[in-house]
């Protein structure tokens, strides 16, 4: 495989820590960030970071969290096309070509996505020349196709009756028969999981090195595909005593107790236990209730008035309109409800993300309007009460125990034997050396992609 054929594109040390990108291409990368963001240059703003090296972040006023703990909230929404998991699909695309597996130019790129991935998929083989397919359930909302289109993507819908990675097992088969399609599995390829433990985990152990008593007592995270809760894993080596919570919809608790069900939470809640999901570091799971974070983005874009009635100042809430879409806000429910659960003070840090921003949810909160007519500040206030202020610490199952952990392993088991993964990889999952053994992959992929992009 040719050198030319390797994208010119950023190591995960590099994504972790910009400042190690040569100068001048640090520096083309952040004028073409406002100028130009279909310049490959791009590939070099994947990073958590801002100009000055630092995390972007977020502390939640108490005023809107109601409880001691700091909430601290990385924002997806400043990485180029918009959310984080630009990440993940540049380091998939990025591994395959590195192992001659994909060519730029000569292969189709497929994915299945609820949105972001798919987004992050099409803007990943817009920048490098490839062809994209992504395949989505019909029900998600229009930004998100247009954003796929917009980057030069073909969609193919999927029926809505299912959710989330294995809505289309045939038709993604059925398109792999071809051997010039290859297919991006978030669900199952290790370099998500890599990217978040790397570059999401270590950025998280930052961004609270300046707050409360500078270490993380929980990370918070939905794990949709398995890939942002693997920053976990990296909390947990550095801070021992953190705790690990997997939030889940109320109305689809597969990893709580094997329900399955429709929900508003776009990327997360797929019914399944995803392959990459190291069930051995979550301590718990969390059910938030899908029609809380919707009503509760409407309350940050729209409830200014009602927010500084309750002590947030201006300025903040002004910020926390764009900041947010509905799955950030299920993140930060369930930082909430963990820092009750875990009795939290005010030196206590509890980190999350917020996966991407308010641009593609307008049509959803649209939908909600016309579900609930008449929404107005006094509305607006009862949700500030009801969903923020006094949320609650039920729905939280412990998994610590080996035994819980147990049934976690067979929902795995349930979910990825029957598409070819053999019981001997599953069974190497239950052991930690296996998850620090690819992790730590990733010092060979940048030494390669080091080497190759000369």
């Amino acid at each position: 495989m040719s050198r030319s054929k390797i994208p010119f594109g950023p190591t995960y040390e590099e994504m972790l820590h910009p400042r190690t990108i040569a100068p001048e291409v640090r520096g083309k990368a952040l004028k073409a960030a406002n100028k130009d963001e279909m310049d490959p240059i791009n590939l070099f703003n994947i990073t958590w970071k801002d100009v000055e090296g630092r995390v972007r972040k977020i502390v939640l006023p108490k005023e809107l969290t109601g409880v001691d703990a700091n909430i601290v909230v990385l924002l997806g929404t400043y990485l180029p096309s918009g959310s984080h998991k630009v990440g993940p699909a540049y380091t998939i695309l990025t591994e395959g070509c590195v192992k001659g597996e994909i060519v730029p130019g000569e292969h189709t790129i497929l994915s299945f996505s609820t949105g972001n991935f798919g987004i992050g998929v099409s803007y990943i083989c817009r920048l490098l020349g490839c062809r994209a397919v992504v395949l989505m359930p019909d029900n998600m909302s229009q930004e998100r196709y247009q954003q796929i289109r917009k980057y030069g993507a073909k969609i193919e819908l999927t029926s809505s009756t299912a959710s989330g990675v294995i809505l289309a097992p045939e038709r993604i088969l059925e398109l792999k028969q071809d051997p010039r399609n290859k297919f991006l599995d978030q669900f199952g390829l290790m370099a998500n999981y890599r990217f978040h433990r790397h570059v999401t985990g270590n950025s998280a152990v930052e961004a609270v090195r300046s707050v409360g008593n500078g270490r993380i007592a929980c990370f918070v995270s939905a794990p949709g595909s398995g890939g942002t809760i693997a920053a976990g894993d990296q909390v947990k080596s550095v801070f021992p005593e953190a705790k690990v919570a997997a939030l889940e919809p109320y109305e689809c608790s597969t990893l709580a107790n094997g329900n399955t069900g429709q929900h508003q939470i776009a990327g997360i809640g797929d019914q399944v236990c995803s392959l990459i999901h190291n069930v051995l570091t979550t301590d718990f799971v969390a059910l938030v209730k899908d029609d809380d974070c919707v009503r509760g983005l409407k309350l940050l874009y729209d409830g200014a008035r009602s927010l500084c009635k309750a002590g947030v100042s201006s300025e903040m809430a002004e910020m926390l309109k764009n900041l947010f879409g509905v799955s950030g806000i299920c993140n930060i429910l369930g930082a909430i409800k963990m820092a009750r659960y875990l009795r939290l003070g005010p030196g206590d840090n509890v980190v999350t993300v917020a996966t991407d921003g308010i641009d593609r949810y307008y049509s959803v909160l649209d939908d909600l309007s016309k579900r609930t007519p008449g929404i107005n500040d006094t509305v607006l206030e009862s949700w500030y009460r009801s969903i923020f202020i006094e949320a609650d610490s039920k729905d939280i199952y412990d998994f610590r125990m080996p035994n819980d952990k147990e049934r976690l392993f067979k929902q795995k088991e349930k979910d990825w034997l029957p598409y070819g993964h053999s019981q001997e990889y599953l069974d190497a999952m239950r052991n930690m050396g296996f998850w620090e053994e690819e992790y730590l992959l990733y010092k060979k992929y940048d030494q390669e992609i080091t080497h190759l992009r000369k």
